[in-house]
């Protein structure tokens, strides 16, 4: 019987760091691991983890290299128009607003909706929890600090509002006020049980990576997650499958309520 060397690849993976690949596409992570294994001149993917189990950095620096960590503030700013202009209006009075990013990197989505939610409503209280799989990168998320090209996207007049220049790195800081608004914590969308009572939810561009059932899944647990009324925002290019199924309905492109 031939060996599936990517799938002992996966299995040591999971063992070594937690990961477990076997729900996502494999075309697109098999090509990418295999891409960026040839590059470290590595023969195989045997000796490639090996070499993980053994050097840690490897490891960071490998995790970093199929994570997908690639975001900025208002990043979709047409998605974000409707949030303010649609969404929010009808959130109004719940106090306190529980927001939640899932999948949040290194906190782009998770500030933005914290400037965001500042704007449109000064006097409510919010939380926003910002939740991802790699700890690593949560940290970053927890300093608050953007790169110039993190704030490409942001109005001049939000960027100077709620952050500041940093006095040791170039790039912003997010003000105080703003952080202490938003927590950040690990989650694994494939693996943990959500908490409950989300009034919003933002899961956009994570589970395009992810096999069809594992989206279905990840999607059930999140409506399960919200309350009645809440509101579930997906990425452009994605869909929830079912929403009749899983108790939502489609109320604006992209975007679901809980009936």
């Amino acid at each position: 019987m031939a060996v599936d060397d990517y799938v002992d690849f996966c299995r040591g993976l999971r063992r070594v760091a937690g990961v477990d690949l076997s729900s996502y596409k494999r075309a697109q992570m098999e090509r990418r691991i295999r891409t960026y294994v040839s590059r470290k001149s590595v023969p195989t993917l045997t000796e490639f983890l090996h070499s993980l189990e053994q050097d840690k950095p490897e490891l960071e620096e490998f995790l970093d290299r199929i994570t997908i960590n690639v975001s900025e503030l208002y990043r979709n700013p047409e998605q974000y128009e409707t949030l303010r202009t649609k969404v929010v209006p009808q959130l109004a009075n719940i106090q306190p607003l529980k927001v939640w990013s899932a999948g949040c990197s290194y906190g782009a989505e998770a500030y933005t909706l914290a400037c965001m939610l500042s704007e449109t409503l000064p006097h409510q209280r919010f939380d926003i929890s910002g939740t991802d799989i790699d700890p690593r990168i949560l940290k970053r998320a927890e300093r608050g600090h953007f790169s110039d090209a993190d704030m490409r996207s942001v109005p001049p007049r939000i960027r100077d509002k709620y952050f500041v220049r940093s006095a040791t790195e170039s790039g912003y800081e997010a003000s105080r006020v703003l952080r202490g608004h938003l927590r950040f914590r690990v989650e694994d969308l494939l693996r943990d049980r959500f908490q409950l009572g989300w009034d919003l939810v933002l899961c956009r561009n994570v589970v395009i990576y992810f096999t069809d059932e594992a989206r279905d899944a990840v999607h059930k647990g999140i409506a399960r997650a919200m309350k009645p009324g809440g509101f579930l925002l997906v990425g452009s290019t994605e869909r929830v499958a079912d929403p009749r199924g899983l108790g939502l309905e489609t109320v604006y492109p992209f975007i679901y309520r809980k009936v």
